[in-house]
């Protein structure tokens, strides 16, 4: 039973294990870097779910929340508006989404089932777009719906919800070096169209 345990938690640290033994030296060379600390390294993974219009439906927020824990096995936890705007019908201090930050283990085994089983799954996929970073070379996401994911059975996907996933990547100087890490994990990055 103990043998069965470890077996499970080597095999979720793949990405882990394959950045720190090979990934880590390739993207030294290959961004002409002097010190090993400026590679660039994932550092978390954030999940939003924004209810939006469903956010005073509670078992919308039942559905958004048992997706995330499914997902990513921790337990999400449930965001507040900060201010009042009444074009929206929104009051400062109401729940209107939920998300879950992930690290270390987590974080490194979410990052490959979504780069390895998800992603592949979606229908008429082309890759993901290239231009989705921002000046700190963070990568963001967004997917529709949740039925990608397979550890949701077909009754937990009635409910259709998106979410917006977000890659936080330390020691990056431009979406350049923080690209070359996520091609290095396999991120499916569109190819350019030719004319």
């Amino acid at each position: 039973m103990a043998t069965a345990k470890t077996t499970a938690a080597a095999s979720t640290t793949r990405f882990k294990d394959v950045y720190n033994s090979t990934y880590k030296q390739e993207l030294l060379k290959e961004l002409k870097l002097s010190n090993p600390h400026q590679v660039p390294k994932l550092d978390k993974i954030v999940i939003n779910v924004g209810l939006g219009k469903s956010k005073d439906d509670k078992k919308m927020m039942e559905v958004a929340t048992n997706t995330l824990r499914k997902i990513t096995g921790q337990q999400p936890i449930q965001t507040t508006a900060r201010m009042s705007i009444a074009a929206f019908k929104l009051r400062e201090g109401s729940k209107i989404g939920l998300k879950v930050t992930l690290r270390g283990d987590k974080m490194y085994e979410f990052a490959d089932r979504l780069i390895t089983i998800v992603l592949p799954r979606l229908r008429d996929f082309h890759g993901v777009p290239k231009g989705a970073f921002d000046k700190q070379g963070n990568y963001s996401l967004g997917l529709k719906d949740q039925s990608v994911f397979p550890e949701l059975t077909f009754e937990e996907t009635t409910n259709l919800h998106g979410m917006q996933i977000n890659f936080v990547i330390k020691g990056a100087e431009n979406a350049e070096q923080s690209r070359a890490l996520l091609v290095k994990f396999g991120m499916p990055f569109e190819k350019e169209r030719k004319a």
